[in-house]
């Protein structure tokens, strides 16, 4: 189930700055569509550190409504206080999600026995899978993989994102957590290279944007064809790339917006709009893939 392109999903908004349900909808149906193999519903991509806490309970269950058994969805339940996290994994037991994922908590800056107590503590309250997320880059922690092994002895942590863009990583975590343990990558750009050295496949930003060529590159590599595999890669570079000209999602929701899947590309504070400079980078990655 938690394999090939899956998508991390924005979340769209009106312009009054509420959420877009009819939108939602039209990017699940899209994504259905496209052949992606699963959504990621208000994870960090979808805004989640600036949605409430009955916000973000709402749009994955609608995300679930929407969906209607065609994919898997996984929610994000991550933040920086573990009664945060424990709440959402909590209030989304019964709500026909296939896993959580949950971020490292941001800010904080936990030492590795924090981590590991506070992924502890949001998997004992959860019966459904639990999915870890690693992004360095944005938290200010990095989860270990000597952590991620600890983690992965519990029973329903069954798999990490790792978004640190290290590929030596995946050997390490593969020795140190067998080979039931699910790896994700959070890193677009070294996608394809994660599953050909060992990974099951992404959870993606640039798939909100080219999700069939997405989901068919994963397809075939999957299937060991990586030489056309990278033929789609090299054409996605630019995108894999230039979707974090600015903060994501800055740039993948303007994106989405000029596709027409979303009626606007409103941000919640203190995320703002693409910048006038950066606009012409984007739509050149996204002339470059093909997908505008």
């Amino acid at each position: 189930m938690f394999s090939g392109s899956i998508v991390a999903l924005v979340t769209p908004f009106n312009q009054d700055g509420e959420v877009d349900y009819d939108s939602l909808k039209k990017l699940v149906d899209f994504h259905v569509e496209a052949g992606t193999d699963g959504i990621v519903a208000v994870g960090t991509t979808g805004e989640s550190a600036t949605l409430t806490v009955e916000e973000h309970v709402k749009v994955v269950t609608k995300v679930v409504e929407f969906a209607d058994g065609r994919l898997p969805v996984i929610a994000g339940t991550g933040a920086n206080a573990t009664h945060e996290s424990v709440t959402f994994s909590r209030l989304l037991n019964n709500s026909g999600i296939a896993a959580c994922l949950s971020v490292t908590p941001y800010y904080n800056k936990p030492t590795q026995e924090g981590l590991y107590q506070h992924y502890k503590a949001i998997a004992e309250v959860s019966d459904v899978p639990q999915i870890l997320y690693n992004v360095p880059g944005r938290t200010a922690v990095d989860l270990l993989p000597e952590t991620v092994a600890r983690l992965s002895k519990i029973d329903n942590i069954i798999a990490l994102k790792d978004a640190t863009g290290d590929l030596d990583r995946i050997a390490i975590h593969r020795e140190l957590c067998g080979e039931d343990f699910v790896l994700l990558s959070g890193d677009d750009a070294t996608g394809l290279d994660f599953v050909r050295l060992g990974g099951q496949g992404v959870i993606s930003v640039t798939n909100n944007v080219a999700a069939a060529d997405m989901a068919k590159m994963f397809r075939l590599a999957k299937e060991g064809n990586f030489e056309e595999a990278e033929q789609i890669n090299q054409r996605l570079m630019s995108l894999h790339k230039n979707l974090f000209v600015e903060s994501s999602p800055i740039p993948v929701k303007w994106a989405v917006h000029k596709m027409g899947l979303i009626a606007n590309g409103e941000l919640r504070l203190p995320l703002t709009e693409l910048s006038e400079g950066a606009r012409p980078i984007v739509a050149q990655a996204m002339a470059e893939a093909c997908v505008y």
